[in-house]
């Protein structure tokens, strides 16, 4: 396999040799590309915003170079035709729809003297187009709004530009970095990547229903990161906005710096990468300002290559909202475990997870307000790659999900409610030195 070559000397100070772990073929590869805040780690450890990723994780993307300028672009279209709650009764809740949920990435960064790296990175999403304001039905989800009421048993759409930001590191030596990161929009340090950016949700066509518990604060406008990492372990402080996105998706909203986040990631070894975090928003749902909130996440990353076509990757999240309001106190917790297995013509995926959403959330009529009500889902599903190529692999696939939940809530949602979405996705190819 040939190595890439860029032509410009600085790549010869990036360390050979990562983390106290042998060096491989792979590495030595990979590090031909840094990642996006740090000259001395491969760019497989690339999340979104300022996370990261085990170190082996398979890379979807176009990879290019300009001049002393490495270029990614990722991105992924779902065609999808979506049937929520089929079994419905009159008046019950659920929905279908025909939408294409979407994004496209682009990333840029350079090797600035001896020391430094610079990335600039873009994201935009053309859901308020191909979803529209509405988002597209999901069952038991919940964040957001839309005409001035809260969105219920729908995932909102992402604005039409998710990220616009820049980053600096600097390498003290191969073991230590200090960063900066600002965006506008752009992600604070909470969570895991966000859950389209996962290879375990790789082939998920809707977001996770614990979204607004774990990793909903992937678009914020206004956030300032600052980052300090020794070998595996990267600590990490965010000031941002903590009110999310307003309806109109295609304009910036008002920057106000008035939350603040925490985040410890660890990546001990190639195919782990584990993170915990806290997190301050003030007011986060426009239509509820006197609502504030903590969030509470850990996660586990994993991924394991059987061979260069077959490779499992799965994650564990675990996310709690604690919210204050009037003076009252509420807890929500979330789980959620994903795995997806990709083979050389198919895909094999699920998602399992359980989320607590009172009342309130959910807009259901009680004079307990803030009664938690438990929900589970179970989502298992397959795709079947029908064209791959160097510019794009297509698959078609489907996916279905049975749910389990609080008695109370058989009025609105019936006995046995179940669901079923099947999509014809366009992903770029995955980077072939990923299997090595």
């Amino acid at each position: 396999m040939p190595m890439d070559s860029t032509g410009h000397k600085e790549h010869d100070t990036i360390a050979d040799h990562q983390m106290d772990h042998k060096e491989t073929p792979m590495d030595s590869m990979m590090m031909h590309m840094p990642s996006a805040l740090s000259r001395n780690l491969p760019m497989n450890v690339n999340g979104s915003g300022t996370s990261w990723q085990p170190r082996n994780t398979p890379m979807y993307m176009i990879k290019f170079h300009k001049n002393d300028w490495n270029f990614m672009l990722h991105y992924g279209i779902f065609f999808t035709y979506s049937n929520q709650n089929i079994n419905r009764a009159p008046g019950q809740r659920g929905d279908a729809s025909i939408s294409a949920p979407n994004w496209v990435m682009l990333m840029a960064n350079r090797l600035v003297g001896k020391r430094g790296l610079f990335m600039v990175r873009a994201m935009f999403s053309g859901d308020p187009f191909t979803v529209g304001g509405q988002g597209y039905p999901l069952l038991f989800q919940s964040g957001e709004s839309w005409k001035g009421k809260p969105l219920i048993d729908h995932q909102h759409p992402h604005d039409l530009i998710s990220e616009l930001s820049v980053a600096y590191s600097l390498a003290f030596n191969k073991n230590i970095d200090l960063y900066a990161y600002l965006g506008y929009p752009g992600e604070p340090a909470i969570g895991p990547p966000a859950f389209m950016h996962r290879p375990s949700s790789l082939n998920m066509p809707a977001a996770p229903l614990s979204h607004h518990w774990q990793d909903a604060t992937h678009i914020i406008f206004g956030v300032a990161t600052v980052g300090f990492r020794y070998k595996i372990i990267k600590i990490e402080g965010s000031t941002f906005t903590g009110k999310e996105p307003n309806e109109n998706r295609y304009n910036f909203d008002k920057p106000r710096f008035d939350s603040y986040s925490s985040r410890i990631s660890l990546i001990p070894g190639r195919s782990l990468a584990l993170q915990a975090s806290y997190g301050y928003l003030k007011s986060p749902e426009v239509l509820f300002p006197e609502e504030n909130l903590e969030r509470y996440t850990a996660s586990v990353l994993h991924n394991y290559w059987f061979n260069d076509e077959k490779v499992i990757s799965t994650s564990l999240t675990w996310g709690m909202n604690k919210y204050q309001d009037e003076g009252k106190t509420s807890y929500g917790n979330s789980v959620v475990l994903e795995s997806n297995l990709q083979i050389k013509h198919w895909s094999y995926f699920t998602r399992m997870e359980f989320v607590q959403k009172d009342n309130h959330e959910l807009e259901i009529e009680s004079e307990e307000e803030h009664q938690s009500n438990n929900i589970g889902a179970l989502a298992l599903g397959m795709s079947r790659y029908i064209s791959k190529n160097k510019y794009f692999w297509l698959d078609l696939g489907a996916i279905g999900t049975v749910y389990a939940f609080s008695n109370d809530l058989n009025p609105y949602y019936g006995n046995n409610p179940w669901s079923f979405q099947i999509f014809l996705r366009i992903i770029p190819p995955r980077m072939k030195m990923m299997g090595m």
